[in-house]
């Protein structure tokens, strides 16, 4: 009978025959600076990830499959890390938002829309300047005291490469580290020695005659076509949370995110996943309500809610307000009619959820650094 291989084969597997990207050694020389230089200070260090992965069909990339995600929980949460007094290594999926600029980019008005000329020179319109003024001191602020890092993937081997060599680097820090996974990562990807090398062609005659079908591999390309049709065979991307939380970085606190659509299965998956992987928590959150309310499943506190304020809340294009508190059982808004998605105004909430999450999880670390060193204390003793 023929054994499953292990996480260790997995992962070596994986990543001999995934090539680096070109930028990893630049950017390890730079995580690697900024990590001594806040462990040699004490401050606590976190690894936020952000935006969506891509799985590209071709080496010469034309096509390639996303998960779409514009980096927003990421980038807010990042700014709201640093007020809680953490040094940010911002991984982010290149293009996506960013901290402080995302008040202004990826937005329905234009950025010059904030701007004027005035006597020959560009200002900022009166309205916007107090907004723009604390946005700017914030992101000057954490510039000057060197504490954001911002490095980029676009590809899910370029993020897990990424991933895998910033955690080694942060294991020196301890329980002071925090890693903070919320980017939309692809569960499927086409194997570098199943990618064919270039474009593939639409028509029939073509992919016939150019080669497009070759690879390394001797299997048929995942990526194909058949007749009229494209055939995408993609095989699942390895599970590497697990090697996080055992292997990469053992003592810093791990969180992970759960989306789901279906409010019966939220807090189900997120326990399952807590349970599986064995890390510390599990934010959940439903596609139609993420922006108002987000369920924490950890070891330390078991369920727990945290909702925006009903009267702080605004609506959202992309949200069901009306869906808050189905997950829990309830529903925290049964009193108001159900509304369709696009008949919601349009607008972000008064108060961002992530000013409420990133406050709960900075408590939970200090718990958990203060048990790190009782039990160090103990073991010593």
């Amino acid at each position: 009978m023929e054994h499953p291989p292990t996480a260790e084969a997995t992962e070596s597997h994986y990543f001999i025959n995934n090539p680096p990207p070109k930028s990893l050694k630049s950017n390890v020389t730079l995580a690697r600076e900024f990590i001594d230089r806040h462990a040699e200070i004490g401050r606590r260090v976190v690894l936020v990830t952000s935006g969506g992965t891509t799985v590209p069909l071709e080496t010469q990339t034309v096509r390639y499959i996303d998960n779409f995600s514009a980096g927003t929980r990421g980038a807010t949460s990042a700014e709201y890390f640093l007020q809680e007094g953490y040094a940010v290594i911002f991984l982010h999926r290149q293009f996506s938002l960013l901290p402080y600029s995302r008040h202004y980019s990826h937005n329905t008005r234009s950025f010059l829309d904030f701007m004027k000329e005035e006597n020959g020179r560009v200002v900022v319109d009166e309205q916007h300047q107090e907004e723009m003024l604390r946005v700017l001191r914030q992101y000057t602020e954490a510039k000057r005291e060197n504490k954001l890092l911002i490095l980029s993937f676009v590809t899910i081997t370029e993020y897990l490469w990424e991933l895998r060599e910033v955690a080694k680097l942060m294991q020196p820090l301890g329980p002071k580290a925090l890693f903070y996974l919320a980017a939309a990562v692809s569960d499927f990807f086409v194997p570098h020695d199943r990618m064919v090398e270039h474009k593939i062609q639409s028509s029939e005659e073509f992919s016939q005659t150019n080669g497009n079908n070759g690879n390394s591999s001797g299997k048929p390309p995942a990526a194909r076509t058949e007749g009229r049709s494209l055939v995408i065979d993609l095989e699942p991307v390895p599970k590497f949370l697990k090697q996080l939380v055992d292997g990469w970085a053992p003592e810093g606190m791990i969180v992970s995110f759960k989306l789901e659509t279906d409010p019966s299965m939220l807090v189900r998956k997120a326990q399952y996943s807590l349970e599986k992987y064995a890390h510390h928590l599990v934010i959940g959150n439903l596609l139609m309500t993420r922006k108002w309310e987000v369920v924490f499943v950890s070891t330390m506190e078991g369920e727990k809610w945290i909702r925006v304020p009903r009267n702080r809340r605004t609506k959202s294009i992309s949200g069901i307000e009306s869906w808050v508190g189905r997950a829990a059982g309830a529903n925290a808004d049964s009193a108001e009619p159900a509304r369709a998605e696009l008949s919601s105004p349009q607008g972000e909430p008064i108060v961002e959820i992530e000013s409420l999450i990133i406050p709960e999880i900075s408590e939970m670390h200090t718990k958990l650094i203060a048990q790190a060193q009782e039990d160090k204390t103990l073991q010593k003793s």
